[in-house]
């Protein structure tokens, strides 16, 4: 059984970022600008905020903030994209959600250049997304497709690696979703489309999720719900990425995955923490450098 250790799998992806950035800063006399919105002051989101810089310059980026109280409105956060959105100095911008109740999410996201959006959210980017023509993709999801080609390499965990893994063709592979939103579910389903997986996305509503999974090669956990997936869920030799990370009663994080009783099934699998959240922030950084070069062209 494999492990699919995504903190270090990251520092590969903060690598490889940081020697192409060393490589075009000379031609082009800038380093890629991140940056990052905050509105408020939620705990999760300013320690997340704090970890995106820190790798932004692990990566040799230059890093910008925009921190906005709570009380702020609709037009004070629209004013703030629109200056990084004008910034010549920053090519990915990213919004950190939630948003303070009252604010549009969904319309402050539209306000950001879809040529620097580094979350890959952005409607236009969503859209391409379907088409399979997307520059730069939702970063969980990203980071979700990643660990699954790690999964089926024959990478050696733990060691250093030359280079970016190459994408798996997942022809024939029977993949199960759980979850819909626009965030994972919706996207990381069009992105297993692209690599010809066969995809069932389960949902709230679904019946019988159990069975859907237990016939899947690929499980996908994204709904927020501790334990879930348990493992009469999954069948031998199943790959199981856990997007989920749930804060329990006795104040430790866990996913949408009984870990402890699934991983003697899988063939990998990914632990929470330490799993996708560091990926999605690699793809972030991934995204970014997308937008810096996509600049000067």
């Amino acid at each position: 059984m494999k492990i699919l250790d995504g903190r270090w799998f990251a520092k590969q992806y903060h690598k490889w970022i940081k020697e192409e950035v060393e490589t075009l800063y000379p031609k082009h006399g800038r380093r890629p600008g991140l940056g990052v919105i905050l509105v408020g002051d939620n705990p999760a989101s300013k320690a997340y905020i704090s970890t995106k810089e820190k790798v932004a310059k692990k990566c040799g980026f230059e890093a910008f903030d925009q921190f906005l109280p709570a009380t702020s409105t609709f037009e004070e956060v629209k004013e703030a994209i629109e200056k990084f959105n004008k910034n010549e100095k920053v090519d990915g911008i990213l919004l950190q959600l939630p948003v303070p109740k009252g604010l549009d999410s969904n319309a402050l996201i539209s306000a950001i250049n879809f040529k620097k959006d580094a979350d890959g959210l952005h409607p236009i980017n969503q859209g391409l997304l379907q088409r399979g023509d997307a520059k730069v993709k939702s970063c969980t999801p990203l980071g979700a497709l990643k660990l699954i080609d790690l999964a089926y390499s024959e990478a050696e965990i733990g060691s250093e690696l030359a280079r970016e893994i190459p994408e798996k063709d997942l022809s024939g592979k029977l993949a199960a979703v759980i979850g819909r939103s626009i965030l994972v579910g919706k996207p990381v389903a069009s992105m297993l489309l692209e690599r010809n997986a066969t995809v069932i996305q389960a949902h709230s509503r679904t019946e019988n999720v159990k069975d859907l999974c237990k016939s899947a090669d690929i499980i996908i956990a994204a709904v927020g719900i501790p334990h879930l997936v348990k493992a009469d869920w999954v069948k031998d030799g199943a790959i199981v990425i856990d997007v989920g990370i749930n804060r329990i009663e006795d104040g430790s994080l866990t996913g949408d995955v009984d870990y402890e009783s699934v991983a003697s099934k899988c063939a990998a699998i990914t632990p929470v923490p330490r799993g996708v959240g560091p990926m999605t922030v690699a793809m972030l950084m991934k995204n970014t450098l997308e937008c810096y070069k996509g600049s000067f062209l």
